[in-house]
């Protein structure tokens, strides 16, 4: 089956809340970023009462049989550190320089707004198929490892003189996926899919919040796909399978059925946002907000009544943020007709009961 649909849902999740209005790295919501779906190092000290978690956990249920097959899509945003650096050249930077570079949190060269940033990378990790026969046998375990990387950007005037630089760096990322089959019934098989954070801090007992979200996976989730089998709704179970579906503990992530709508069972988004099955993007959506709270209309007339000077620090956050500012001052009138209310079909109420 085309995987577009559940591509749109899982990309939506998995941004959601990355960059909130008004879009600006200055913005003080957008210092103290909030992710759906982060787990944390285990490393990582936290109070005897926090919401952090270092292993999420998807449970489902499978009706199949032992030649089945499962695979499994691992998903994450990794953050990437973004500084803006500028020629250090006086007694004063010392102390505040990197070589004869000196960090700053914002710069303006050739009338474009550069600024320090975590940015966001996507990261994918596949596993399968894996046979059901080959599972009930034990657990299986995929390691996710993702190296630490520094690059350098050296941006230029129009003079042609290093005026600025971005120099990004990746903290190396640690974890596995485990996945267990056990067998309920004949054909009725419960999958147990966790995702781990191994990954080490070097300050763990002096990391701060943004250090640690450095080693995080964030916006974490899952897409299961089977063969030869069919998932079972954990949102609107069938009657003789709902003890065993209350049965089912998730942790961090909650399970529904994706794909083509009501016509298959075949992929599970496992999401950090709690959803329903078969969830779709509206189609008058011209493309991502990534507001936690979004609505396309707002959004949209307020990113237009921006003034030059915050359109232009909008535009210089990253790509995504750009791209929304781009696509929203090109929408034609009558796109924002269509944002502003859609009836859609209405299922037929039951009939009264005399």
């Amino acid at each position: 089956m085309s995987m577009s649909r559940v591509d749109a849902i899982a990309n939506a999740v998995l941004y959601e809340g990355f960059m909130l209005y008004p879009y600006r790295a200055s913005a003080i919501k957008n210092q103290q970023r909030f992710n759906f779906g982060v787990v944390v190092p285990e490393a990582k000290p936290r109070p005897s009462i926090s919401s952090e978690l270092s292993r999420i956990t998807t449970e489902c249920l499978l009706r199949g049989n032992d030649e089945s097959q499962i695979d499994i899509e691992v998903r994450f945003l990794q953050l990437v550190q973004r500084d803006c650096e500028i020629p250090g050249n006086s007694e004063s930077d010392a102390g505040k320089t990197r070589g004869n570079f000196v960090r700053v949190e914002k710069a303006e060269v050739n009338e474009r707004v550069l600024s320090s940033w975590q940015e966001a990378i996507e990261q994918r990790v596949g596993v399968g198929p894996l046979a059901i026969l080959a599972l009930l046998n034990g657990p299986i375990r995929k390691e996710l490892n993702f190296g630490a990387v520094r690059e350098t950007e050296p941006i230029y005037d129009q003079d042609g003189d290093l005026a600025a630089r971005f120099v990004r760096h990746r903290e190396p990322l640690c974890g596995y996926l485990e996945v267990r089959v056990v067998c309920i019934a004949a054909d009725l098989f419960k999958i147990e899919a966790s995702i781990v954070n191994t990954s080490a801090l070097s300050d763990a007992a002096g990391a701060s919040h943004e250090t640690a979200m450095l080693s995080s996976f964030l916006s974490t989730h899952k897409v299961l796909r089977c063969k030869g089998a069919a998932f079972i709704s954990l949102t609107d179970p069938p009657s003789e399978l709902q003890e065993f579906a209350a049965g089912c503990k998730n942790t961090g992530t909650w399970p529904v059925l994706a794909g083509e709508v009501h016509s298959s069972a075949d992929v599970l988004l496992s999401s950090p946002i709690i959803l329903y099955d078969y969830p779709e993007i509206a189609p008058e959506s011209a493309g991502e907000l990534f507001d936690g709270t979004e609505i396309d209309e707002i959004l949209a007339l307020r990113i237009l009544t921006m003034t030059d000077d915050e359109k232009r620090e909008m535009r210089s956050v990253d790509d995504r943020t750009r791209a929304i500012l781009e696509r929203t001052e090109l929408l034609p009138p009558e796109h924002f007709m269509k944002l502003h209310g859609a009836m859609r079909a209405l299922a037929p109420a039951e009939k009264e009961r005399s």
